[in-house]
């Protein structure tokens, strides 16, 4: 089952929860409205990586938001905004753990000598690209070259 099928019947399974599924139903439709953009706009039917990768800005946005909301100390906007994380979640690819990132990145140094940052950044992110936060990334690659 593809990812905008399961968004799909997901989406009927939180209707049919009513007030249960309400933040799942809110998140769903707003997750499909955004994949119906980004195909409108490129003018392409997207597959799962398209979508996957729809669902990480979304779940990106979120956590910028997250952060705001706690400088802020609206508990309430907090916990929507989790609660969003959490629906959006499952549909997320699994993320890499620091140690795999680390050994990507320093297996594609190895094999390099003087590589810069955006050198290894552009020879690292194919690889960890969806499955790893990029300021998470940045920073192991920092730490590497430092090292080196």
């Amino acid at each position: 089952m593809s990812l905008k099928e399961q968004l799909l019947q997901d989406m009927k399974d939180a209707m049919k929860a009513k007030e249960a599924g309400k933040t799942a139903l809110s998140v769903i439709r707003m997750v499909r409205s955004a994949i119906r953009n980004t195909e409108i706009d490129g003018k392409c039917e997207l597959d799962d990586a398209g979508v996957g990768a729809v669902i990480a800005k979304e779940m990106k946005q979120r956590k910028e938001s997250l952060a705001d909301f706690e400088k802020a100390g609206r508990a309430d906007l907090v916990e929507q905004v989790k609660a969003e994380m959490a629906v959006l979640e499952k549909y997320m690819p699994k993320q890499l753990s620091e140690d795999e990132i680390r050994k990507i990145v320093t297996d594609i140094v190895a094999g390099n000598d003087g590589m810069k940052m955006g050198d290894v950044m552009k020879a690292v992110m194919p690889h960890v690209k969806g499955k790893a936060d990029g300021k998470v990334v940045s920073a192991i690659v920092k730490e590497i070259l430092q090292h080196n």
